[in-house]
């Protein structure tokens, strides 16, 4: 395992489209004489060029990027190179994202509202090869991944039901009859393990399921 000191630094390229937030980053870690910011960049595209110039042992990137998100930009590094370790630092915390950035190649996800602490725990991590999440979002992914399948048409009955609307006016949009519907609902609550239509509107939304009603 890497020991990392003052004159082996863990290298670290951070990704974020925010000045104020790439400064404080910045500054912050390098606090730490273990740590040594090598490049930011405020674009998901410039992160395999940077990534290229500058070889960090880890890239903190962003979810949330104008024109390439950090989704993208973690699929367009690992394609570049295997060995490249992203640990995704975001106030973004929908698991269905997340769970796409670790499907893409991310080894860890941290929010930011975490403490400076911690993005030191999980940056040392990451940079070693090791996954880092936290316990309540390793369990929620798990069960994301390992629950009873939502099928398309309940997502498309969910995204109905978050809209607030009927049995009979789901009814009508489908062309199928109410007791079909209340199958349905019926099965949707049973997956998500909730006893009624407000509480599989919250669970579907924190799943990612379905996204947030406009």
């Amino acid at each position: 395992m890497t020991e990392f000191t003052a004159r082996n630094p863990l290298t670290v390229l951070i990704v974020d489209d925010h000045f104020v937030v790439r400064s404080g980053l910045s500054a912050s870690l390098e606090l730490d004489d273990t740590i040594s910011v090598v490049a930011e960049t405020d674009r998901g595209e410039e992160a395999v060029a940077a990534y290229v110039a500058h070889k960090p042992r880890v890239v903190l990137m962003d979810l949330q990027l104008p024109g390439l998100g950090g989704g993208g930009a973690t699929v367009a590094l690992r394609a570049r190179d295997a060995e490249a370790r992203v640990l995704i630092f975001s106030s973004f915390a929908r698991d269905d994202e997340i769970q796409a950035a670790l499907d893409a190649g991310a080894l860890g996800y941290l929010q930011k509202s975490a403490s400076r602490d911690e993005l030191l725990t999980a940056l040392r991590a990451v940079a070693q090869g090791r996954r880092y999440l936290a316990p309540e979002l390793e369990r929620r992914l798990g069960t994301l991944r390992r629950g009873p399948a939502i099928t398309l048409r309940e997502r498309e009955i969910l995204a109905l039901v978050a809209a607030g609307r009927a049995n009979k006016e789901i009814a009508a949009t489908f062309g199928i009859s109410e007791d079909t519907v209340k199958r349905h609902v019926s099965h949707i609550l049973e997956k998500l393990n909730v006893h009624d239509r407000a509480q599989a509107t919250a669970e579907a939304i924190r799943r990612g399921i379905i996204r947030m009603p406009e």
